[in-house]
């Protein structure tokens, strides 16, 4: 089981104005830096291989445009980060800079659309990065099926599910059914999850309290002060945060 911090530098230690934008490379060394656990986020590239980027596209973090999975590695490879000087990196590099010196918290983006089945080859991506890795680290998910994948091929890797109060204003692209499941919770068990990570604003939701209940732990996502923190850890056991320091 991966020791679950009270501090999670979320998309790393980013802040763009120092050149360090969400999930780069220098966001990492500001983390390893001071010593904070480290959330990335998984999205493929057009080759199947698994990159460190948040958004589906390339917009809103690069000057490139379109869907992150119809480029290569390579190509992305070269794709410069918004306010920073690398472009984005695979998996496989940041698991070579992180090499076990802070736990690795690893969320791996629904690529089925409506959170459902349609999974597989982004999480065994994952799972072929994390071949031989010794240092500390856990998947996630916002999407069960992907969950249940990565238990399946990997059935001693730590993994979590991501869990949210799925307000429709914020997860227009889903429908009711589907909202009103994943707000339940009930995929806990059957994909062997060890803790949430939960939206920070919806803590007091009694599926918390639930979660908690089985003795599992409770992450959050995302803390912005050092009040937000104060206020989540009275649930929380770790929160993962940006924009200030713990």
């Amino acid at each position: 089981m991966i020791r679950l911090p009270v501090h999670i530098a979320h998309r790393a230690l980013h802040d763009r104005r120092d050149g360090r934008p969400e999930n780069s490379r220098a966001a990492i060394r500001a983390a390893l830096d001071r010593g904070y656990a480290i959330e990335i986020d998984i999205q493929p590239a057009s080759d199947g291989v698994a990159m460190v980027f948040h958004d589906a596209v390339l917009d809103r973090l690069t000057d490139a445009t379109g869907p992150v999975a119809g480029h290569t590695a390579d190509d992305l490879g070269r794709t410069r980060l918004r306010g920073g000087a690398d472009g984005i990196p695979t998996l496989a590099e940041v698991l070579a800079m992180v090499d076990g010196a802070v736990p690795l918290l690893i969320e791996v983006k629904d690529q089925d659309g409506e959170m459902g089945p349609n999974v597989g080859p982004l999480e065994d991506a994952v799972i072929d990065a994390l071949h031989g890795y010794g240092g500390e680290v856990a998947v996630m998910s916002f999407n069960p099926h992907a969950v249940a994948h990565l238990a399946e091929r990997a059935p001693d890797l730590p993994r979590g599910l991501t869990t949210s109060a799925f307000d429709p204003a914020h997860w227009p692209e889903l429908g009711a059914a589907t909202r009103d499941r994943l707000r339940a919770m009930p995929d806990l068990d059957r994909v062997g999850a060890q803790f949430i990570s939960h939206e920070a604003a919806a803590l007091d939701m009694p599926e918390v309290a639930r979660v908690r209940a089985t003795g599992r732990s409770i992450l959050c996502w995302t803390v912005r002060s050092a009040t937000a923190e104060a206020t989540a850890l009275r649930i929380a056991d770790g929160v993962t945060f940006e924009g200030y320091l713990p």
